[in-house]
């Protein structure tokens, strides 16, 4: 419970740095090379949020959940058990999934 408290004020902290962040380069950036117009905080913060609901989502769960299947301990243990005859045509969907 304690760590959940500690994180909301390190969320939040966060979120106000990369949507400065976001304003401070657009205003460096975009005037210069396009001729728009420089943005407020409120609307980088908006851009921000956007791009990460359309670019890169919100990942809160950790970086155990975006890694391959075949780095997950389970799946290694019960590749090790199969027989080689099991290995090979695993191998093989494998390839075919992939295309390669």
């Amino acid at each position: 419970m304690k760590k959940k408290l500690f994180f909301i004020p390190v969320i939040l902290t966060a979120i106000f740095a990369f949507g400065w962040v976001v304003m401070m380069l657009w205003n460096w950036l975009v005037p210069g090379i396009f001729h728009w117009s420089k943005i407020n905080y409120a609307q980088a913060l908006g851009l921000f949020v956007l791009s990460r609901i359309l670019f890169g989502g919100f990942h809160f769960r950790g970086s155990r959940y975006r890694r391959p299947p075949f780095a997950n301990s389970k799946f290694k243990e019960k590749f090790m058990h199969m027989t080689d005859e099991e290995k090979q045509s695993f191998k093989e969907q494998w390839k075919q999934r992939c295309g390669k």
